[in-house]
C-alpha cells in the first residue's frame, strides 16, 4: 500500500507544493501547527530518519533549510520550529521534515502541537507566498523547481 506522501511524491495527490525537484518536495501541511507549516518529504520513500540514506541528508535538510529561511521574508515569521518525529507520533510512516514558522508569544508551549485548519483558499495564498521568496522558477502547476 502506498502512503500519502508517496502520493504527494508522484503527483497522484495534488498538494499546496513550495518546493519540488526529483529528490525532494515541500508542501503545506493540511492541519498546521501555524498557517504556512511546510512538510519536507524525499521523493523516494523512506520510513525513518534512521533509514535515510546518505546521499538524501543533504538534499532533503538543505530544502528543509531554505524553507525556514524563507518564513520571515514569506510570512512575517520570527524564526521556525524544525523537527522529525521518529516512529513515535509519526502520523505518517514516510520521513518527513517540519518547518513550522514561530513568532514570539505565538503561543506554542512544548512538543503540544494544536492544529488548525485553512479557510478556502487560504493555503494556495500561503504556499503562493512561500514559493516567491523561495526565489525559484514556478511551473504551470505552481511548484517550484530547483533553481
Amino acid at each position: 500500500m502506498t502512503d500519502v506522501f508517496c502520493q504527494v511524491a508522484t503527483g497522484e495527490l495534488i498538494v499546496p507544493e513550495i518546493y519540488r525537484d526529483p529528490l525532494v518536495v515541500a508542501f503545506l501541511d493540511h492541519r498546521p501547527v501555524f498557517r504556512g507549516h511546510v512538510l519536507v518529504i524525499p521523493v523516494r520513500h523512506v520510513d525513518t530518519i534512521v533509514d535515510l540514506p546518505a546521499e538524501l541528508m543533504e538534499p532533503l535538510f538543505s530544502t528543509a533549510q531554505r524553507v525556514a529561511a524563507a518564513m520571515p521574508t514569506a510570512l512575517g515569521a520570527q524564526g521556525s520550529f524544525v523537527a522529525v518525529n521518529n516512529v513515535v507520533s509519526q502520523s505518517v510512516p514516510h520521513l518527513h521534515v517540519h518547518v513550522v514558522p514561530r513568532s514570539k508569544g505565538d503561543g506554542l508551549r512544548g512538543f503540544f502541537w494544536p492544529r488548525t485548519k485553512y479557510a478556502d483558499g487560504e493555503a494556495e495564498s500561503y504556499a503562493a507566498r512561500l514559493r516567491e521568496a523561495l526565489g525559484g522558477n514556478t511551473g504551470a502547476a505552481g511548484r517550484l523547481e530547483h533553481p
